[in-house]
């Protein structure tokens, strides 16, 4: 019994130091965004109505893998859908919600990836990132780095040679298909 009561109280201080640790990494990043708090919340706030607008739609739902993320309220649609007619009833649903600037469509016709294309796609994220990380000229917090496909989408607030500088860390990363920018500059 008291070996379990320590393992429990273990896992719980442990689950509290990650969950410290993913608090002040993210409290970093906030601070080192260009975007206002106010922005920051709106983007949150857009990605999950996005994401419950396209639950709500049966044949999204089912039929599509879609992934919306928004920053400085331009939303980036990526993923697959079968055919044009899901595709363009997602892009709509995204541009009717109230404060969404302009839509990046990146949805490819074709059937949704498999678990082994997303964890492809995840170890290419990982390594893009820690390239960027690695690199004492860069500040990786001013970009979000999403893959889809092999196909990787930089997207921030950014300096021409802020942008510059991310496409060549991505487009030199092995496994990487395609960069393709989804940057605002500053």
């Amino acid at each position: 019994m008291r070996w379990a009561v320590t393992a429990l109280i273990v896992l719980i201080l442990n689950g509290c130091a990650g969950a410290v640790m993913l608090g002040t990494v993210g409290g970093a990043m906030m601070v080192n965004d260009r975007r206002t708090v106010g922005s920051q919340i709106d983007d949150q706030t857009l990605e999950v109505q996005l994401r419950r607008a396209l639950d709500e739609d049966e044949g999204i739902k089912n039929q599509t893998r879609i992934t919306a993320i928004s920053m400085n309220q331009s939303v980036l649609l990526v993923g697959q859908a079968p055919n044009t007619m899901l595709r363009d009833r997602a892009v709509a649903k995204a541009r009717a919600l109230q404060g969404v600037r302009m839509v990046h469509n990146q949805i490819r016709i074709g059937n949704p990836v498999g678990f082994s294309t997303l964890s492809n796609d995840s170890w290419i994220t990982t390594k893009v990132k820690s390239r960027m990380l690695a690199d004492d000229k860069f500040d990786s917090t001013r970009v979000k780095v999403i893959t889809e496909n092999a196909e990787v989408f930089l997207l921030g607030l950014v300096t021409r040679a802020e942008a510059a500088q991310a496409v060549e860390i991505a487009r030199t990363t092995s496994g990487v298909r395609k960069v393709v920018k989804v940057f605002e500059m500053l």
